[in-house]
């Protein structure tokens, strides 16, 4: 069990760490359990189609220091022996020396705030941007415009690729900043990079990447400015944005059909209930998304049309 008080250090930033915390609603996680597996696809059901819907939050659990104000969490969707889908991930990612991987068995024991583990990674990450997928921890290093692959069984990095052009470290963040400029995302189709460049002027620039290697497979460049919405997500090869970070009612407001090569205006209600989004990914297993909201760990079950 780690020790609360070797949380990593933190500085302090211009932003308002002492928000006054909003009230939650309690559910069983046992509950919450249930309902994520009856909403797991058949094999049969790609899943796959456009998003219509996004329900309510649900809290899984709460970060208790001020290392918790941001992070990331996260299951495998495709997870390789000894784990499994029920494994479950956290990174605490206030500080600037942020190497604590937690890995759980199960989402309750994320609840009761245990690690079975803690994985030192042998590189600072860098914000919100990571994922887990197929045994890997896929995440920038810091101060840096690459992506780096973290075997979890190994406990080494077995791939890092630059990624060319990329805005790191605060060039194109997502509107609340926290260095959000390489943000990596899993969809049913695979392994995905969110950032900018140069070229495309601050507009998001997609990038499917090979698993293995990191290597570049394709490219396409959107007209959605990168510092214009909150966050993130691709489901089905589309990519999805949020409107705002702090609103309680904001909306999921573009999508971008890579299929197309072509982007158009949505909205969809979306809850930001603690008002403080810093990570947003979609679970293909799950089919929910996964987000951390100024402390806690919550989903958000999702609707997709058939297409």
């Amino acid at each position: 069990v780690p020790d609360p008080a070797a949380a990593p250090r933190w500085e302090p930033q211009p932003l308002s760490y002492q928000e006054l915390q909003s009230e939650r609603s309690e559910v069983p996680v046992s509950r919450l359990l249930e309902e994520t597996a009856l909403s797991r696809p058949g094999k049969e059901d790609s899943g796959c189609g456009q998003l219509v819907w996004v329900g309510e939050p649900v809290v899984f659990g709460r970060a208790d220091s001020i290392a918790g104000k941001y992070g990331v969490w996260m299951k495998d969707p495709e997870p390789v022996p000894p784990f499994t889908r029920d494994n479950t991930w956290r990174v605490d990612t206030v500080g600037t020396e942020v190497r604590q991987l937690f890995q759980y068995e199960e989402a309750e024991q994320l609840a009761r705030g245990y690690p079975a583990k803690v994985h030192i990674l042998p590189r600072p990450l860098e914000s919100t941007g990571a994922v887990i997928y197929r045994g890997g921890l896929f995440f920038q290093p810091r101060h840096s415009r690459s992506v780096a692959r973290y075997d979890l069984r190994g406990e080494t990095i077995t791939a890092e690729r630059e990624i060319p052009g990329a805005g790191y470290h605060g060039q194109y963040p997502y509107s609340w900043g926290g260095y959000t400029d390489i943000d990596l995302a899993v969809d049913e189709t695979g392994l995905w990079v969110i950032y900018s460049t140069e070229k495309a002027r601050g507009a998001i620039v997609l990038s499917k990447l090979d698993p293995e290697t990191l290597e570049i497979r394709r490219t396409w460049e959107t007209n959605i400015r990168k510092r214009g919405v909150a966050n993130s997500f691709l489901i089905c090869g589309t990519l999805y944005t949020v409107s705002s970070y702090s609103a309680p009612n904001a909306t999921i407001n573009f999508a971008y059909d890579t299929a197309t090569g072509t982007s158009r205006a949505l909205s969809i209600p979306f809850e930001n209930r603690f008002r403080y989004l810093s990570m947003l990914d979609y679970n293909p297993a799950e089919r929910q998304l996964f987000a951390w909201d100024s402390f806690n760990m919550v989903t958000y079950p999702v609707r997709l049309s058939r297409a």
